[in-house]
């Protein structure tokens, strides 16, 4: 019986491969930007599932928000974006490499044993994490470690805001001169 994070798994499993292929298949180049974008939120789905909500959100706002919407707009202020990708001589080696890719995946995964690991290998791993957390804690408390998200937001957040402000400025310089060369 699969439950719900299996269904979960498989839904965002089928819909990250289609739009991958999408993106490769797919003549528009607009088009295959919008599916690169729905590969990376399924990416940050995977994420969630793997209780790493904070690479979930790295995901959705670095890979969606600004590498998605900047291939966007590179797309946008190109010429001949109707066109979609002309094909090369390239195309079918290209293919036939990502077959073979392909088929050595499938092989591994068919031929690979699947077994949990045996219980007196479960009981070391148990002892060198609780070792490895107890090491870690002994660090935390001579204030040795601090999170990333306390850097960003306590001592490094001026530098932080200083770069998003320019990496802002950038983009309005470009969309400037790419209007003014437009008229």
């Amino acid at each position: 019986m699969l439950g719900a994070q299996d269904i979960v798994f498989w839904v965002l499993a089928v819909v990250s491969i289609v739009a991958a292929l999408g993106v490769v298949v797919v003549k528009d180049l607009f088009r295959s930007a919008l599916l690169l974008a729905v590969v990376f939120i399924a990416v940050a789905g995977f994420f969630v599932l793997l209780s790493a909500e904070f690479l979930a959100v790295v995901q959705v706002l670095i890979y969606v928000g600004a590498i998605s919407v900047l291939f966007i707009f590179a797309i946008m202020l190109t010429r001949n974006v109707r066109e979609g990708n002309l094909p090369n001589r390239l195309q079918i080696p290209a293919i036939s490499v990502s077959a073979l890719l392909l088929v050595g995946m499938i092989v591994a995964a068919v031929n690979t044993d699947w077994r949990p690991i045996p219980e007196a290998a479960t009981d070391l791993v148990e002892s060198a994490q609780t070792q490895a957390v107890s090491g870690v804690a002994e660090a935390g408390n001579d204030g040795g470690s601090t999170g990333i998200a306390e850097l960003l937001i306590g001592e490094f957040v001026l530098p932080f805001e200083a770069v998003s402000l320019l990496l802002l400025a950038a983009l309005i310089g470009g969309l400037a001169l790419a209007r003014s060369r437009g008229t």
